[in-house]
């Protein structure tokens, strides 16, 4: 057993930063004050897990240090795919909040805990342990440590990959069992929302498995140009970039995937915005109007000329797919709750069931996160059912 207080070094460099960008001495916590401390955001240093501690990737970024009178620190700390602590042990506890991703956490009895963005696990003293992130997906965590007589970690051995694979595997999502969406609607789902929220790692494996369960390469193309006009061109075009690296990989790898149908175009006989008006009318269920689009009659112009018309006439996907793809893309997005719900009752005017939702709430939960899939099963218990 050995005691390694790196965080305590880091934190006399963490002072001399301090110094270097101009604070006094007077500037940083005083019992004899009573004034609020700011640690500036340039002065929030951050530095790689050293090698001794951890397994694969992992940088640390402190927030605040410990003082006299709060005996804790705070820190960011990322972990890439696979990454890990090695076993280890806190004299005075520890929180961890996760900020992104999935963390796992376990014990030397062989418990294993995930927890997911806004969940914490709490770990008392002296308790062996260890976290990191998912082999699928980097993860970070907000770290809130205790201190007991200057120290505030004691470092172990680190995990075997045996171990590690042993907790994965016992925390590995359970097959679903979902008989109302087929494997390729299924598969749309996480797509769709790892598209929205960025996270390329996970997207990639996403866009693998829904070539394995049948999906086109169109089909997914498609699905990237229907979401720029929902989480816009910057994640729609890392979408596309990350399948176009997956289609080389696999067919380097001989897979040779199903192009799949090319796209459409507008009746002739009807403009953009003739044909998008239509559309939009039979999503909605009704002609579209309002306060806000007398305000900005561009907002609907352009949704019925290009989002409804153009995009929606190039075929590939289908409204349902469209409305499926829309709904798992919102439900991993903050701030868009009033269009989740609109979508909601969007899905459910072209055909798409309440156990067809309830059924892409679970496959969000089991593959994106547990709050994407809440957001979903909160906005059905919003829109009344149709009857």
């Amino acid at each position: 057993m050995q005691t390694r207080p790196f965080f305590r070094a880091f934190l006399i460099a963490l002072k001399s930063s301090f110094a270097t960008l101009g604070f006094a001495q007077s500037d940083l916590p005083q019992t004899q004050t009573q004034t609020q401390t700011l640690y500036p955001l340039d002065a929030q240093e951050t530095f790689k897990g050293p090698d001794a501690y951890f397994t694969g990737d992992v940088s640390v970024k402190m927030l605040f240090p410990n003082n006299e009178t709060a005996h804790y620190s705070g820190a960011y700390v990322t972990f890439q795919p696979g990454a890990r602590t090695a076993w280890h042990q806190h004299p005075a506890g520890q929180h961890m909040v996760v900020t992104s991703g999935t963390a796992l956490t376990g014990t030397r009895d062989g418990k294993v805990i995930a927890f997911e963005k806004g969940e914490t696990v709490w770990c008392p003293k002296d308790i062996d342990h260890w976290h990191g992130a998912t082999p699928e997906a980097a993860m970070t965590h907000l770290v809130v440590t205790g201190s007991l007589d200057g120290e505030n970690v004691i470092w172990k051995e680190k995990v075997s990959d045996a171990d590690y694979q042993l907790a994965v595997a016992a925390k590995a999502p359970k097959k679903l069992d979902i008989q109302s969406l087929t494997l390729e609607q299924q598969a749309l789902v996480p797509i769709s929302a790892l598209t929205a929220s960025g996270d390329l790692t996970a997207l990639t494996a996403a866009m693998q498995a829904g070539l394995d369960a049948g999906l086109t390469v169109n089909e997914i193309k498609e699905t990237q140009v229907h979401l720029y006009a929902y989480v816009g061109f910057p994640r729609a075009l890392n979408g596309m970039g990350t399948l176009m690296k997956v289609v080389e990989a696999r067919r380097a790898q001989g897979i040779k995937d199903p192009v799949g149908d090319a796209p459409g175009s507008i009746p002739k006989g009807q403009t953009s915005r003739e044909f998008g008006e239509k559309v939009q009318t039979e999503l909605v269920g009704h002609p579209v109007s309002g306060p806000l689009f007398d305000f900005s009659p561009a907002m609907n112009e352009f949704l019925q000329a290009h989002l409804f018309g153009d995009l929606f006439a190039r075929g590939i996907l289908d409204h349902q797919a469209r409305e499926l793809v829309t709904v798992a893309a919102l439900a991993n997005m903050d701030g868009v709750k009033p269009q989740l719900n609109a979508h909601i009752g969007m899905a459910s005017n072209v055909g798409l069931s309440r156990q067809q939702l309830q059924d892409v709430a679970k496959v969000l939960s089991a593959h994106v996160s547990r709050e994407a899939g809440l957001s979903v099963e909160n906005a059905l218990k919003a829109v009344p059912a149709k009857n």
